[in-house]
Formats: structure tokens, C-alpha cells, sequence
């Protein structure tokens, strides 16, 4: 008799868990997903995509439903769980059903910060994260609303992008001196900022928001430096927070997120996390690929197997408001390493590759990404790169034959 596993979340870590148990696991477990938002599983990435009219809100699913069907996964989803007990294995749903398991995932990813400034409860101010929140600023879209944008991160990027092109006055406010600090060193965060403009959303660096202007609506937003914008809607996309409470209230270990080991087991037996929602060794990634690389893990212990997750390279190989961007491993670099630029302004292209020890440690690439994930395999690999280390800014294909 198979036995039951909960997923609670139906994100894209939940939905690729499922793909790789039917792939080792078939017949071991009756698994049931269960899911806040009401519709299947979507590619989270391509919101944005859907936000600038590019693809429509159905095309970004990630499975249809007879694919889960065929694999005996029952799907609860637009049904919240809202509470896991642990001693009799149980999860209560907000219709009133409880839904047993001898195993259970969290997959319950995370959710958009709002900034702690007085406003940021009137009506007009928005987080931007799930499709939920796509449909609403299609209508401030659709309105030709003044739209503020807080945050020049990946987030905010992508909803300042898909405003704009759906046809709203865009202003994006950054508190760091560059665009995706986390991902970016100066120069390319300044060559991201002129191809965003360049697509119509305005870009203000250094901006510390004081406060959201208006009595019961928004009117403006205020800075600390006292200068102010004139906006419609304020758009709160500055970070995200791992969905960690469900499992903290059931007992579960959390810290900021809920700790698991290598493999990707919580505190409690038998009761596992990945994706957005876990942590582990310290680190909550908010990324796709970490989850990927943890859903190959979790299914292949769930499967019995011997896998460990050891921690994910870090990278980001995005198109990030239209514009091409990658960025992977210590791309800033250190005392004892040595970088290899090439900055051409008039293609709108920017390279950075960090060697160290003759291994290529971090690269940043932001136009020109189409040697992105060979650049990756050799951070990945630490292969030695001094017979290539001259033509490696020029590509694979290069390198490569003239390495041959």
C-alpha cells in the first residue's frame, strides 16, 4: 500500500519534487499537494512575462492537469493548510478537512516584504509576488496609473519592467547605490540602469523612503532626504520573508527559515522543507535552481537513496526587465584574486570574470549571456582554466579550439 506524503505548497519546488518521485518513486507514495493560490502550479520567473503582455497567465503553468493526474498526485489547491500536527500526522485545511501523512514536505515558499513606513496600509499599496497580484496591477496597468516601485532587486526590476509595458508611469527607487547589489558589482548595476531607463521606468538610486503620502489613499511617497514623487500605487517588491510559520507553530526548528540538514529533513522526523521556505547550513536561497537541486535530493531520499544536499553555487541567469543578466559565485572577488573586464558601452555589454588559483571563482554578464552556463560549470567544477585563461572572455567556442 503506497504511503501518504503531504506537499504542502504548489510552487515550482513542490511541483518538481512531484516530477522527480514519479521518476524513482512510482507507486512508493500517494502524494497529495496542497496549495494556497487556486490554480496549478505556474513558472514563477515568467510573471513578469505575463504582467508586459508577452505570454499569457496559461501558458506559464508548469504541468497541465492530466500530468498529474497520470501520476496518482491528488492536487488541493486554492485550499490553505493552516495548521501540521505533528503527534498524530495530520494537516488541517481551511475547508475543515484534515489530510493525513506518514511523511510531509513543506514547500510553502515565501512571501514579499512590506517596508515598516507609515502609508504602507492605505489603499494603493501592493506587494508584487504571485499571479494574484499580476491580475491587480494589470488593472493599475490598464488605468494608466503613476506607479512607484520600491526595490531594485530582481523583484522590483521585473514588476517595474512589466508596468511600464503594460502602460503605466514607472518609477523605480532603490535604496543601494545599484541595481541588484546582491548580484551586480558597480558597473554593471550602472549599465542595468541605463538599459531599464532605456525601456521607460525611471531609476532612482540612494532613496530612502520615509513615508507613503495620503489619508485613506496613496498621493505620493516621501523620502528621507525630504524630496517626494507624486503616485497612484506603491508597489513594495524590496525582499522577501521565507513562509516559515506554519512549521514553527506545528514545533518545527525555524530560524529565518525552517532549518533542515543535508537531508533536507527538518527537526522532526520524517518531516522534510525545501525551496524558499528552508535553510540550510545558515542559508535561505531564494532562487530557483537551489530548489531544483534540493527536490533532486529530498526525492532521492524519499526513495531510499544515499543523496546529500552540500549547498547551491549561487547564480542568477535571468533576462532580467527585458535585459540579459548572469551573475554566479564570488564575483567580487578578493585580495588574492584577479579580474578580467570587458566594458563595451556602445553594445550595452558588460563582462566580468573573477580568477583565482587559476580556477574561475564568480563572473558577472549583463547584455552577452550566452556563455553563461559553461561559465557556471567552471565555477561549479573548479576545472583549471590556465590553458583557456586567455581567450576565456571570448566565449566557449574559442577557447575551446584554440585550447584543442
Amino acid at each position: 500500500m503506497s504511503e501518504p506524503l503531504v506537499i504542502i505548497g504548489n510552487g515550482m519546488a513542490a511541483a518538481r519534487l512531484a516530477e522527480e518521485l514519479a521518476k524513482r518513486t512510482l507507486g512508493k507514495y500517494a502524494v497529495a499537494i496542497i496549495g494556497d493560490e487556486p490554480r496549478l502550479a505556474y513558472n514563477r520567473v515568467l510573471l513578469s512575462s505575463v504582467l508586459a503582455g508577452e505570454v499569457a497567465s496559461a501558458d506559464i503553468e508548469l504541468k497541465p492537469a492530466q500530468w498529474w493526474r497520470d501520476r496518482g498526485v491528488t492536487l488541493s489547491y486554492g485550499r490553505a493548510a493552516t495548521s501540521v500536527d505533528v503527534e498524530s500526522r495530520t494537516v488541517q485545511l481551511a475547508d475543515g478537512r484534515a489530510v493525513p501523512f506518514a511523511k510531509l514536505v513543506f514547500a510553502t515558499g515565501s512571501q514579499a516584504l512590506r517596508l515598516n513606513v507609515p502609508g504602507a496600509q492605505l489603499d494603493g499599496v501592493h506587494t508584487f509576488r504571485d499571479s494574484r497580484d499580476v491580475d491587480l496591477l494589470l488593472r493599475l496597468a490598464a488605468e494608466k496609473k503613476r506607479v512607484v516601485v520600491i526595490g531594485g532587486g530582481l523583484l522590483g526590476l521585473e514588476a517595474a519592467y512589466g508596468l511600464a509595458k503594460a502602460g503605466s508611469n514607472v518609477t523605480l527607487v532603490h535604496l543601494m547605490d545599484r541595481l541588484m547589489e546582491r548580484q551586480l558589482d558597480t558597473p554593471a548595476g550602472a549599465l542595468l540602469k541605463r538599459l531599464v531607463e532605456a525601456k521607460g521606468v525611471s531609476v532612482v538610486l540612494e532613496a530612502s523612503t520615509s513615508h507613503i503620502v495620503g489619508e485613506t489613499v496613496v498621493e505620493g511617497i516621501t523620502f528621507a532626504d525630504g524630496t517626494s514623487i507624486a503616485t497612484d500605487a506603491v508597489i513594495f517588491a524590496a525582499g522577501i520573508r521565507p513562509n516559515a510559520g506554519l512549521a514553527r507553530d506545528a514545533g518545527v526548528s525555524v530560524n529565518r527559515g525552517i532549518v533542515v540538514d543535508d537531508l533536507m529533513q527538518t527537526s522532526v522526523p520524517g518531516i522534510y522543507a525545501l525551496g524558499e521556505c528552508a535553510e540550510h547550513r545558515g542559508t535561505c536561497y531564494g532562487l530557483v535552481e537551489p530548489a531544483y537541486e534540493q527536490a533532486r535530493v529530498l526525492a532521492d531520499v524519499l526513495g531510499e537513496g544515499r543523496a546529500q544536499y552540500a549547498g547551491s553555487v549561487v547564480a542568477t541567469n535571468l533576462k532580467v526587465s527585458g535585459v540579459s543578466v548572469f551573475s554566479a559565485g564570488d564575483f567580487l572577488g578578493s585580495a588574492a584574486s584577479e579580474a578580467i573586464v570587458l566594458n563595451d558601452a556602445r553594445l550595452a555589454t558588460y563582462k566580468k570574470l573573477v580568477v583565482e588559483n587559476d580556477r574561475l571563482t564568480g563572473a558577472v554578464l549583463v547584455g552577452d549571456t550566452q556563455d553563461a552556463l559553461w561559465y557556471l560549470e567552471l565555477i561549479r567544477t573548479a576545472a583549471p582554466i590556465a590553458a583557456i585563461r586567455d581567450d576565456l572572455m571570448f566565449g566557449r567556442a574559442l577557447a575551446e579550439r584554440k585550447a584543442a
